[in-house]
């Protein structure tokens, strides 16, 4: 559960929309807990100055001398991604009250940070009386990725054939809820990469907040105007070894939503030539389940063409796609030129880093990722 700390603000490391990273010096742990000699050294032990992340819109913009009330359960358990210390309150500077306003959707509903926002989807919105009988994306090209790095690639591979495709990220809840610890979205949104983010379900900050991810959707596609649509999760897949145990199996149920609302949806699937666990190399066990067995109406698979990407990897990725394809599967395999692809990703304006490795050590997972974005674009006719 939480782990608390309390500490000073030492300084402001870096900034980007929505969020503030700073250094916190820790100086107060709890009543009874183990020392920095009992624990071993513990990251989060009085003395030691922790990296803290602290979401503006939900406790204020710290500054140097502030004092904060922190969780550091991730920092203390090493994990990667959700690895800082959060930031929970700055009690002697508390932020302002929000403007009066429309809005009663409740994001994080229940935990001692849940935040109101104004819905696209809901009565109060300008939006509603378009999305309210809503269920048609007249076709709109949709990818849906399992891991959140995917999001730059297939960008990339949109823009590779249609640089002016507006595309819209569709976050849904199964890793970071706030939009705004992304530095990629940010990014993506000032290089004009991206035109906008809508948070779905139990994720919040973006640009337009939807109930689900259904309308999420529609929302990008009616009131974003999006071309494409590309839907994953937000930093920090949750995995446990398990077939069934992984925040990923929500891409089959997304590529459902976007068949059923008439998109097109496409699958870019999780492949990896450098991942140390055999579940994950080639392609990975989180797409066979989520694209082989959870999505249930024909998508589109996307591979690198034979005649672009050869040799036994490449070879052994098309045969395990294939096997999620028809007439074996219910899929269609569809084999995408990658000419090109390199020099789009290489032009990208985030870095690429998937589960800390770059295109340098594993090519495969953006180039895997990326043809699915060009051929969401070349849908576009």
């Amino acid at each position: 559960m939480l782990r608390w700390r309390a500490g000073t603000v030492t300084g402001v490391r870096r900034r980007w929309p929505g969020a503030v990273e700073c250094e916190v010096r820790v100086d107060t742990a709890p009543r009874g807990s183990a020392g920095p000699e009992a624990d071993g050294g513990a990251a989060d032990a009085p003395g030691a100055v922790v990296r803290a992340l602290a979401y503006v819109e939900l406790v204020g913009c710290p500054v140097a001398g502030d004092r904060v009330l922190l969780n550091t359960a991730a920092l203390a358990r090493g994990l990667g991604t959700g690895g800082y210390a959060m930031v929970v309150a700055l009690p002697e500077a508390l932020p302002a009250d929000p403007p009066a306003g429309p809005g009663h959707l409740v994001k994080a509903r229940y935990t001692p940070l849940q935040a109101m926002v104004l819905g696209v989807d809901e009565q109060e919105s300008e939006h509603h009386d378009a999305l309210a009988g809503a269920d048609d994306l007249g076709g709109a090209p949709v990818v849906v990725a399992d891991l959140h790095s995917a999001l730059p690639a297939v960008l990339a591979g949109v823009r590779s054939h249609e640089p002016g495709a507006r595309v819209v990220y569709v976050l849904t809840d199964g890793g970071a809820l706030p939009a705004a610890f992304s530095r990629a979205v940010a990014g993506l949104r000032e290089a004009g990469w991206l035109a906008a983010c809508v948070s779905t379900g139990q994720s919040f900050g973006g640009d337009l907040e939807a109930a689900t991810v259904h309308t999420g959707m529609l929302a990008a596609r009616l009131v974003a105007g999006a071309d494409v649509l590309v839907v994953a999760q937000g930093p920090g897949n949750l995995g446990t070894g398990s077939r069934w145990g992984f925040s990923g199996v929500a891409a089959g149920e997304a590529l459902n939503a976007a068949t059923v609302l008439g998109g097109r949806a496409v699958a870019a699937l999780r492949v990896s030539q450098a991942d140390a666990r055999e579940r994950h190399r080639g392609l990975s066990h989180h797409s066979a389940t989520a694209v082989g067995r959870v999505a249930l109406a024909p998508v589109d698979v996307a591979v690198p063409a034979a005649g672009d990407e050869a040799g036994g990897f490449w070879d052994g990725v098309r045969e395990q796609a294939r096997a999620l394809c028809a007439p074996v599967g219910r899929h269609r395999l569809v084999e995408v030129g990658t000419a090109g692809l390199d020099e789009a990703l290489g032009a990208c304006p985030v870095p690429l880093s998937t589960m800390g490795r770059g295109p340098q050590q594993d090519r495969a997972a953006f180039v895997a990722a990326a043809v699915a974005g060009r051929h969401a674009a070349a849908l576009l006719g």
